[in-house]
């Protein structure tokens, strides 16, 4: 009966929208949004005034927009809560990442012939788990042990590559829930060491010091952390030997693809982390698996698959998992989530550590929902290419001089222009009836294949 009630609200809410005098500029707002589910709504206006005479040149005012509020996209990153504004954000990513591989954004297309490696750290095991193994059983032994908890360390369940079980531990028990979170908070501390150590090595193969490495060789990187099943990130990252002038310059003559890859392997043996003043906690480090290849225009691992591949996980977080795409408190109710078991205990140990002072810094109650991990999904070294920013800014200017040619705003010299804007924050999203709507005149606009207003 809930559901019938508000659907029939729903109804009668697009049938009021549709019927509104104001329908058209609604929907042209809807549609400049790019199909945005969660608009953001502003209240405010904006004047262009002459700075000479006082004159006001350009008035814009949201006081005559439907509702009152301008909708602009939210530009969330997270295809779990906006599969449009993440398309963007993944356009934007995959042209920053192949710009730093064959060049265009401000990047020299001398670029190309610099050692480029796609690498993947992984995490190291905390136990067996359910795995997809295309079409081969998951984990056959025979004679197979039986752990403490009375279950047995075997699974010869030839797994779907959808099924739910895939990523949870063969005992939840014996799996060391502990270590995973930990390993989670503490990946961008093993990624800074991993670098710094990849540094050091670098200058040691060439009888340099680290200090003045900088002066021959500059080390320039783009990564991004994707959630396993199971639980924990993995880093993929491109890492490329550039000159001391960044993009712009060679690296010397020393510096190999070859030799970059042997520094890679030392520096991820090499570094570990721990959690000071905390008993019980091994030491952490990557995992056994690394994963290192070549970057080339025409081979295996292109520049545009590579950029691709960056480009799709930066979209993404841990809902692989079952966890939930919003923060949870101590105070929720763990057990009435709609959470998968490995989740929720994933959770349940995030808000326990979260409550030792020991482990405060980690913020772990913060980040619980992300199970631990803490870090930025998607990072890049400052000389690698250029940034999200830029690219928004670049497309904001484009939109602005498209505008201006067309006559809906003035060519405006920013010198003798004065410009005043005030906004305030109205809410975001869609109510359930303009959410139906949305999505029909989405429909509608896709079905026609261009501009419907």
């Amino acid at each position: 009966m809930p559901t019938t009630t508000t659907n029939a609200h729903a109804i009668r809410e697009a049938i009021n929208r549709l019927n509104s005098p104001d329908f058209d500029r609604w929907a042209a707002q809807t549609h400049k949004t790019g199909g945005c589910q969660r608009p953001i709504h502003l209240r405010g206006h904006v004047l262009h005034v002459d700075r000479a005479t006082g004159r006001r040149l350009h008035t814009y005012t949201t006081a005559g927009e439907p509702d009152g509020v301008l909708r602009l996209p939210c530009k969330t990153r997270r295809a779990s809560r906006c599969p449009a504004c993440a398309e963007t954000y993944r356009a934007d990513t995959y042209h920053l990442i192949r710009a730093g591989l064959i060049g265009g954004k401000g990047v020299p297309e001398t670029v190309t012939a610099h050692p480029a490696l796609f690498i993947t750290l992984t995490a190291p095991s905390f136990g067996p788990v359910h795995a997809y193994r295309d079409g081969k059983p998951c984990r056959p032994r025979r004679d197979a042990p039986t752990c403490p908890h009375g279950i047995t360390q075997s699974c010869t369940t030839r797994h779907a590559a959808d099924d739910p079980r895939l990523g949870e531990p063969l005992c939840p028990d014996c799996y060391d829930y502990t270590g995973s979170v930990l390993f989670n908070a503490l990946a961008p501390v093993l990624w800074k060491r991993f670098t710094d150590a990849l540094r050091r090595h670098l200058a040691k193969l060439d009888g340099l010091a680290l200090a003045k490495l900088r002066h021959h060789l500059v080390v320039s990187f783009a990564k991004v952390a994707e959630y396993q099943r199971r639980g924990v990130v993995h880093l993929h990252a491109i890492i490329r030997l550039d000159g001391p002038g960044g993009p712009t310059s060679r690296p010397p003559a020393w510096a190999t693809a070859d030799l970059l890859a042997d520094a890679v392997r030392h520096a991820a043996r090499a570094v570990t982390a721990t959690v000071p003043g905390l008993d019980g906690v091994p030491v952490l480090r990557w995992g056994e698996q690394l994963d290192i290849r070549p970057i080339t225009l025409d081979g295996d691992l292109t520049e545009q698959a590579v950029a691709g591949y960056i480009a799709k996980y930066a979209t993404k977080a841990a809902e692989c998992v079952g966890t939930l795409d919003r923060r949870i408190s101590p105070l929720d109710d763990l057990a009435a989530l709609p959470l998968r078991p490995h989740a929720r205990r994933l959770i349940a140990e995030c808000l326990r550590l979260g409550q030792l002072d020991e482990l405060a810094d980690l913020r772990l109650i913060q980040w619980a929902h992300m199970l631990g991990f803490r870090g930025h999904f998607s990072t890049r070294s400052r000389h690698y290419s250029t940034t999200i920013g830029a690219i928004r800014a670049e497309r904001a200017a484009y939109v602005r001089n498209e505008e201006i040619s067309t006559g809906r705003l003035p060519l405006l010299d920013e010198d003798t222009v004065l410009v005043i804007s005030e906004w305030t924050y109205a809410g975001k999203g869609y109510s359930a009836g303009d959410l139906l709507v949305a999505a029909l005149t989405a429909s509608r606009l896709a079905h026609m294949g261009g501009d419907v207003w």
